[in-house]
């Protein structure tokens, strides 16, 4: 039996121990998606018809969702978790909280229009963006955000589908890229990462 390995534990147990305090939140930790080139400017319309930009939205932390309102699944889930977890973060820490708006862009602009979208929004948290515009606006924006839709073709009533990713970004005040945020995971999954991210 070696007689050295108890004595080797007892050398590394503190650096073990050191590790898992340091874990993924350390402070000086940069964020996932620095450097990534994720986002830019963009010009679109809110749910109360007004033309908002990224330079609009400067100063702040933004949660970027691409969407549509009548998606019957996925969207209505994934805008509740967020809108749920960053009312969480809001009520934990209110200074911080206040610096986030959550941002939903519609990918389907031939239906979302703007009083469409304001009710959509409303729904789920009472600071969140909709923003719908032109075919090329939602090109431009989603081409900025590496984000894939496609209007799959109209069934026998005529309604459609929208293939899209499914991906919601937390972007810093100044439209760099931070994170991703779990929202297939849950409300307590997106508080989380927004109580890790912002300062």
């Amino acid at each position: 039996m070696n007689r050295r390995l108890p004595a080797l534990a007892l050398l590394l147990a503190p650096i073990v121990a050191l590790a898992a305090c340091g874990g993924a939140s350390a402070p000086d930790q940069p964020p996932p998606l620095a450097g990534a080139r994720i986002g830019g400017a963009f010009a679109l319309t809110d749910q109360d018809g007004r033309r908002v930009t990224d330079r609009d939205l400067a100063g702040r932390y933004r949660i970027m969702y691409f969407g549509y309102t009548y998606c019957p699944d996925v969207c209505p889930v994934d805008v509740q978790a967020i809108g749920a977890g960053l009312a969480a973060f809001e009520k934990a820490a209110p200074a911080r909280g206040s610096k986030v708006v959550p941002v939903f862009v519609s990918v389907d602009p031939g239906r979302d229009t703007a009083p469409v979208l304001k009710q959509f929004v409303n729904a789920f948290h009472p600071r969140m963006i909709g923003l719908t515009g032109t075919r090329a606006e939602i090109d431009a924006v989603t081409k900025a955000y590496g984000i894939f839709y496609k209007i799959d073709l109209p069934g026998p009533g005529g309604g459609y589908l929208v293939s899209h990713s499914r991906q919601a970004y937390l972007m810093a005040p100044d439209g760099t890229p931070v994170a991703l945020l779990p929202a297939d995971q849950g409300p307590q999954a997106v508080t989380a990462e927004l109580e890790r991210w912002v300062k």
